[in-house]
């Protein structure tokens, strides 16, 4: 009985706010963490038994993912809200509806990116300056992620939809397995077909990890009815997912867009600076996990209590899940400090490239803090239903400051060795948006404009 309640939908409008917000996080930060193992053991390997150039050509190619896949990532964000207030409001109705829709908006989604992504691929690559050794490479491994998107977006909508429920232990379960399964299919492909091989995997492996939590959401019947019937869109209700839902995706691909501007910079700095860049992503892609993790968590946690007009367990949530997110992120930020080149020597063997990633990683190590400050309040105001302030904090702190820094700070340090620019106006500038971008969160989140919409929620407006 116990293990069968341990893969259930969880109940976060009662009990300890801490204890639920933990009991929901730490599977889910497992299972983030996992989902970053996809990325991560294709660098590992590719750097390996390929080479550096490899390793840069999969880095160049994730910010076009990235912009490509960012609308339907925020789609995802909003149906996990719906769900989390359906449930907490106990409406089986709505529920039904809301994860009906989840599925149709999928579809759509996959048929949109499988014949616009090919098409583009290879044009943005262009116009963002990818090395001609890297470029074919790229739109390889481009070209084949699209075509096998279907894994990637059903995957991604329905343990959206597991976790809006309270259950991310299942979403964990299967994306372990996933993660496990697509070390072995890359070791076994990218030998024989390089680059290509670390997308064919990864494309294999999403489509298990979906095909598992479909299952699990249909064995769910108690709770709300999963049959073709209900597959369907209904105007009411996606529009619904996609007011919440499009200010988050705007918000991920305001981010996309502000890495392939950034990322043009980083081609003109050079194939060591592009391999840094990569190498650190990887390890940024962890050091952020639980700052997203406990953003996510916050968003359900404050849907669920939305839902069912506890206001004051919203109020309770933010001061203990902030506290319990600067503590992860603390503990992060020393671990990058001491540890960083150890961490870099698992991507590669080149001596110069984990001393440069290391002296960069230590500029970057103090934003971390920050941004558990930004996830924490931005999960609140998704929850709450007003994802339109996340999004306009997005555009100031990545758009407004960043990007113009970056290239501020590469003119700034040019120098005979870097004639765009060092690598520190990379990552000085990210920072630094890091940091403003936690003020103007505090600001914002202390004027209330989400508690109105926490109100407007809870009435069904």
């Amino acid at each position: 009985m116990r293990l069968k309640e341990l893969f259930s939908a969880k109940d976060m409008t009662v009990g300890s706010p801490a204890k639920r917000i933990l009991e929901f996080s730490i599977p889910m930060l497992l299972g983030n963490i996992a989902q970053q193992l996809y990325n991560t053991a294709d660098s590992i390997i590719v750097g390996k038994f390929v080479g550096d150039n490899a390793l840069a050509a999969v880095g160049s190619a994730s910010p076009i993912l990235n912009l490509l896949l960012a609308l339907f990532v925020g789609i995802s964000t909003g149906a996990g809200i719906v769900v989390s207030q359906s449930f907490g409001a106990r409406d089986r109705e709505g529920l039904t509806k809301a994860i009906g829709n989840c599925i149709a908006l999928s579809f759509l989604a996959t048929i949109v990116i499988m014949i616009v992504g090919p098409l583009i691929s290879m044009p943005l690559l262009t116009l963002l300056g990818t090395p001609e050794s890297i470029i074919d490479w790229c739109a390889n491994y481009l070209n084949i992620y699209f075509l096998g998107i279907v894994g990637f977006f059903f995957y991604n909508m329905l343990s959206g939809v597991l976790r809006g429920l309270g259950d991310s232990i299942s979403a964990l379960g299967f994306l372990l397995i996933a993660a496990f399964l697509n070390v072995i299919l890359d070791l076994l492909f990218v030998q024989r077909m390089g680059v290509a091989g670390v997308a064919l995997a990864t494309v294999i492996s999403q489509g298990i990890s979906a095909i598992f939590c479909y299952m699990k959401l249909a064995s769910m019947g108690d709770l709300f009815d999963l049959n073709l019937k209900t597959m369907k869109l209904n105007s009411a209700t996606a529009l619904r997912i996609l007011r919440i839902g499009v200010p988050s995706g705007i918000t991920q691909a305001i981010m996309a867009t502000a890495g392939m501007v950034v990322l043009n910079l980083t081609n003109a700095m050079g194939e060591t600076v592009i391999a840094c860049n990569v190498i650190i992503m990887r390890v940024d892609g962890f050091a952020m996990m639980p700052n997203f993790t406990f953003g996510q968590a916050m968003s359900v946690y404050t849907g669920q209590n939305v839902g069912a007009g506890k206001f004051d367990r919203v109020t309770k949530g933010v001061k203990q899940g902030g506290l319990i997110a600067g503590a992860f992120s603390t503990c992060i930020t020393v671990i990058l400090l001491f540890c960083g080149k150890f961490l870099f020597a698992l991507f590669t063997e080149t001596p110069e490239l984990i001393d440069l990633a290391t002296r960069m990683i230590r500029i970057m190590a103090v934003g971390y803090i920050c941004i558990s400050v930004t996830q924490v309040l931005g999960g609140v105001m998704r929850g709450a239903g007003d994802t339109v302030s996340p999004m306009w904090i997005s555009i100031i702190s990545t758009i407004i400051i960043r990007v113009p820094l970056a290239y501020f700070l590469a003119h700034l340090t040019r120098n005979e060795e870097f004639p765009h620019g060092q690598p520190i106006a990379l990552f000085g500038s990210l920072v630094s948006s890091w940091i403003l971008g936690m003020l103007i969160s505090i600001i914002v989140f202390s004027i209330g404009k989400w508690k109105k919409k926490m109100l407007e929620s809870h009435d069904g407006e």
